[in-house]
This record gives C-alpha cells, structure tokens and sequence, in this order.
C-alpha cells in the first residue's frame, strides 16, 4: 500500500486549503487536524474525508471566512455561534476556551449551534489530555439511525468523547451512537471487508455484517440497542437546549441537501482540570486501574485486551515510522485539486 509522510500529506492539505480561501493559520492549523486523523488510524474522518469537505466548501455550506462568535457567557459557561464556519476550526476553538476557563477556574464549558460536522471527535478529547484536562464533548448530527424499535432514521449518532489524561498514554473514547459510524461503514465498503460483528440491517430487515448492504438501507443499529437509542435521543436533547441550537429534527429540516451530513449542528465541550479540582491527577490510580483491565484473559488465543487510546498510540507510532496509508486514488484526488 502506497504510505506518505505526516509532513508531505499536511503540506499537500495546506496547498489545497489555501486554494480556497483558507487563510495561511487556519489552513495550517485545519490541516494539522485531517493529518494527525490519519496518522493516528482514523483513515475515514482524515484524509480519506477531506475530498467531501472541500466539496461543501464548494457548495457554499461551509463557510471559509467565519469565525465563532461570542453570544453570552455566564461565569464558566460560553455560548458561540459557529456561523456555519469549518466545523473542525470551531470544535478546536471551543475546546482550547474551555481549557482556558478550566485552568483558571477548574472547569470550563462551552457550547456552539450553528457549525459544521467536526471531523473526528476524538481530536478534542486528546487536545484536552494534553493539556493535562479531562475532556467531554459532543455533538448531534442528522438523523442516521433509527430509534429503537423503528425501521425509520429519526435519531442522529451523535458522537460522544470522553478523555482521562496521563503521562504514560491518556485514556481517550471516542465513539458515535451507531455499532459503527458511517465513515467506517464505507471503509468496509471500499475495502471490500465484512465487519467484524452484526452493524445493522439490510434490506429485508435482517442484522448483517455487510456494510454494503446496511449502507443502501440505511438502517445502523446504536450501540447497546435501546440503550443507546436512549443515550442518542437525550445526547440530542441536552446539546440543542443548552446551546440554543438546531436539534437533530431542526437540521434535518434545515439542509441543504440530504448530502449535507453535519449541516448547521450543535455541540458541547466540557474541560476539567483535575489539579484545580482535587489539587492533584492521581496517575497511581489511573496506571493501577488499567494494568488490572488489561491482566483480563483474552476471549481468544493470541488476543489482547486494550484500553480506549491504546490504539491510537500505537497507530500513531507506527504511521510515524513507517508513513501513513493512503488510499491511492484518495490521494491522487487530493493532488489533482
């Protein structure tokens, strides 16, 4: 498989950003984003996703020259309006605000409506461990699952991150609501691979593997079955209220087009700071906690038990050393623009 370098794929995203009409910082600092999605594994919200983000750009859905704008602040609570501005740039800023507030007053939350599909979520629970802050956020989407019991997508996936610092490898979940997103779903599609277990239904109503098949239905399952149905609906309630912003029915009524996943979303960024809170982040526990997980017998022989973030470290290592692959006609695309 053809692999590039970390710095080669930024510079060729910062090329192609500058193109249209991203400013030298925010080319820089989008960029840095899609690359360091695929140096650490996600293969589907990085490069392989950027195509489909220049496309919105083109379309007019995602607004290149926006910035967040301030709508109130209430002690260590901010209220932004995205302004429909590139959905990672805003995500960005609203975490780095809530570690600002969080190293002064322990915590910070800010929320943001009107922005755009943020990427991969994952990438504001590592800005907030390495700023030595425990993050939580999330954000609602358009409908793309049905709610439990239902064949019809009323309910979004509503990614959701949570994220524990620590010197020796922080403890990072990021998960959507669906058994898979729909990014991996067509990674399986491209690649030809059956997912490892059942990710929703085909046409005929049957639990499948065939990422193919649930793609042309539609039909995902959340993970849990009614539990995270449950955990997508209120996800969406909590994040639409808190931030004035659209809900998952309020942007399916608002896009564009069908084909404008992420359009005009609301999302929630919580940092705390534990040396402010407890005067102390307990390394002891976190590094005794996880050694006693991962002394669990694995299910099969040969295997391994990992904790959230294990992956992705050993990913970034790896794609650091060896470079990153790439999906060739991804990558010659992104070269043509």
């Amino acid at each position: 498989m053809l692999t590039v370098s970390f710095e080669q794929m930024k510079k060729e995203l910062v090329r192609v950003l500058r193109k249209n009409g991203f400013t030298e910082q925010k080319a820089d600092e989008c960029a840095q984003m899609f690359a360091e999605t695929s140096l650490d594994g996600v293969y589907s919200h990085g490069l392989n996703r950027f195509p489909r983000f220049i496309d919105f750009i083109k379309k007019g859905w995602v607004n290149v020259d926006s910035q967040p704008e301030l709508i109130n602040q209430m002690g260590n609570i901010e209220r932004y309006d995205g302004k429909l501005g590139p959905g990672n740039l805003n995500a960005k800023y609203c975490m780095d605000r809530s570690i600002q507030m969080a190293k002064e007053n322990g915590m910070g939350l800010t929320t943001i409506r009107n922005t755009n599909h943020w990427m991969r979520g994952g990438t504001y629970g590592w800005q907030a461990v390495n700023h030595d802050c425990i993050g939580i956020c999330w954000t609602n989407t358009g409908a793309s699952m049905p709610p439990w019991g239902s064949k019809t997508n009323k309910i979004g996936n509503n990614p959701f991150v949570l994220a524990v610092p620590r010197k020796n490898g922080s403890v990072v979940l990021d998960m959507s609501l669906s058994q898979y997103s729909f990014g991996q779903l067509f990674e399986a599609k491209r690649n030809n691979k059956s997912l490892p277990v059942d990710g929703g239904f085909d046409s005929e109503g049957k639990l499948t593997k065939d990422a193919e098949a649930i793609l042309q239905s539609g039909r995902v399952i959340p993970i849990g079955y009614w539990k995270g149905s449950g955990l997508a609906i209120l996800l969406d309630l909590i994040v639409s209220l808190l931030s004035g912003g659209l809900s998952t029915q309020g942007m399916d009524e608002e896009q564009p087009s069908q084909n404008a996943f992420g359009y005009a979303c609301s999302q929630i960024f919580i940092a705390i700071d534990p040396l402010k809170v407890s005067g102390q982040l307990n390394e002891q526990l976190i590094d005794e906690t996880l050694h006693y997980i991962k002394q669990a017998e694995p299910a099969s022989e040969g295997g391994n038990v990992y904790y959230p973030g294990e992956g992705t470290l050993m990913k970034r290592k790896k794609n650091l050393k060896s470079g990153i692959p790439v999906d060739e006609e991804v990558w010659k695309e992104v070269q043509s623009m």
